[in-house]
C-alpha cells in the first residue's frame, strides 16, 4: 500500500515537472515563430515603434542596447534564432513526453539539462541580484534535485 502511495505521488511529481517543460516547450517556440514573422521587415523600425510605444527613452541603457540589436538583425539572424528556438522546444518536449511515462532516460535528461544552467544562473545572480532570477535559480535546483532523487530511488530499487 505505501509503495503504491509512493509511485503515485512520483508519477504525479513526474507529470508536475514535465508540465512545466512543456509550457517552457511552448512559450519558446511561439517566440521562434514570432521571430519568423520578422523576416524581410524592417526589425530596426519596428524597434523604434516598440520603444516609443513603451513610452521609453531610445537614450537609456536597455532601450539603447535594444535598438542597437535590433539595427543589426539579419533575415539570416532571425533563421537561426528560430531554429535554435526549434530545436530547445524540441528538447524540452521530449523531455515532457518522456517524464509523463514516467521514463528513466528523461529524467536525467532533465537532470543534466536543467544542471548544466545553475552556474550560469549562481554568476548571473552574483552578478545582480533580482526575484526572477533567485525564481529561476530556486526553481531549476528544485527541479533537478527532484530529478535526482527520483533517479536516486529507482537506483536503489532496481
Amino acid at each position: 500500500m505505501a509503495e503504491q502511495r509512493h509511485h503515485r505521488a512520483q508519477s504525479a511529481g513526474l507529470r508536475t515537472v514535465a508540465g512545466y517543460e512543456a509550457t517552457k516547450g511552448i512559450l519558446v517556440l511561439a517566440l521562434g515563430l514570432g521571430l519568423l514573422g520578422l523576416i524581410h521587415r524592417d526589425v530596426e523600425e519596428l524597434g523604434e515603434e516598440l520603444v516609443a510605444h513603451l513610452h521609453l527613452s531610445p537614450s537609456s541603457h536597455y532601450p539603447h542596447i535594444f535598438l542597437q540589436l535590433a539595427a543589426k538583425i539579419t533575415d539570416g539572424w532571425l533563421w537561426a534564432l528560430a531554429a535554435g528556438s526549434l530545436l530547445y522546444a524540441s528538447i524540452r518536449f521530449a523531455e515532457a513526453y518522456g517524464l509523463w511515462r514516467g521514463r528513466r532516460w528523461a529524467a536525467w535528461l532533465g537532470a543534466v539539462s536543467g544542471g548544466i544552467y545553475v552556474p550560469f544562473e549562481l554568476t548571473e545572480l552574483i552578478r545582480k541580484t533580482t526575484a526572477l532570477r533567485t525564481a529561476s535559480l530556486v526553481a531549476n535546483l528544485i527541479i533537478v534535485g527532484y530529478l535526482l532523487r527520483v533517479l536516486w530511488r529507482r537506483q536503489g530499487a532496481s
